[in-house]
């Protein structure tokens, strides 16, 4: 009978909203424990994130973390955005396999991306811009299939952008303006079929060694390839007319050696008077 009493009492319990509706997920501590280790927070902005809070961050879709959003007890949501936040983005985010917004814009993080986000295959928007990011753009991002926002504008991102970013089907914001890009913009970007959101300059300015459409076209370029062209010509006029001159002198002491070496033939056969 007491056992009976007990069970009912817990019923009504988390019918009423005192119990969690559900016991916090091993990932998401992981997660969090992870990301906290990785970031320095010289402002105290994140002070209530504690081990304590970790272990339990959500009670149904209350979150008690701040810029942390839950759904029936995980971790739907991360906006941590202009906190000076320092350090860099830990590649155990990707435990936070209910993640649908990743947002660390406006802070003060280095390092690189890390290619294990390519786990969160929930994830629609992911802004980390006016960051101080490098290293490329990880084409493993791609595999998340529901992005429909990349924002990686006002870093220090090198290389190439991968062609496969605009295979994102879903894809209706990209922006990597200000970066350290080089390399064709890729077709499947400038140039998307059907219905597909396009993308103008603005998302792609700001990289110098970024270049092809929707870029207006690169003029200085043009002029260094004239200009090297002009060179390789007038290098070999220099030498066409240096190589003549030469054959012309070699002819001439030819041609007087040779008139030394007859003029005394014709002395050695003429008769002494």
């Amino acid at each position: 009978m007491a056992a009976v009493y007990t069970l009912l009492m817990l019923y009504l319990l988390t019918c009423a909203g005192l119990l969690p509706l559900s016991l916090s997920d091993p990932n998401d501590e992981s997660c969090l424990t992870h990301l906290s280790e990785s970031l320095k927070d010289p402002y105290k902005n994140l002070h209530n994130w504690t081990k304590s809070v970790f272990s339990n961050p959500c009670n149904g879709f209350t979150s008690y973390l701040p810029g942390a959003t839950c759904n029936n007890g995980r971790i739907y949501k991360l906006s941590l955005t202009n906190l000076s936040l320092q350090g860099s983005i830990s590649p155990f985010l990707a435990n936070c396999t209910n993640l649908q917004s990743l947002d660390l814009s406006s802070n003060a993080l280095t390092g690189s991306i890390p290619a294990d986000l390519q786990t969160l295959v929930n994830l629609a928007v992911l802004n980390l811009s006016a960051n101080r990011l490098d290293g490329e753009i990880p084409p493993q991002i791609t595999l998340c299939a529901y992005l429909n926002v990349i924002d990686l504008h006002d870093n220090l991102l090198t290389g190439q952008i991968p062609a496969s970013v605009g295979l994102l089907l879903r894809l209706s914001a990209f922006d990597v303006s200000n970066n350290r890009l080089s390399g064709p913009i890729p077709t499947t970007l400038s140039n998307r079929s059907g219905n597909l959101p396009k993308f103008n300059s603005t998302s792609f300015l700001g990289n110098k060694g970024l270049y092809g459409y929707p870029l207006p076209p690169f003029k200085g370029k043009g002029l260094s390839v004239l200009a090297i062209v002009g060179i390789g010509l007038g290098s070999g006029f220099v030498s066409l007319v240096l190589s003549f001159t030469g054959v012309c002198i070699w002819l001439k002491i030819t041609e007087q050696k040779m008139a030394l070496d007859q003029e005394g033939k014709i002395s050695q056969l003429m008769p002494d008077y």
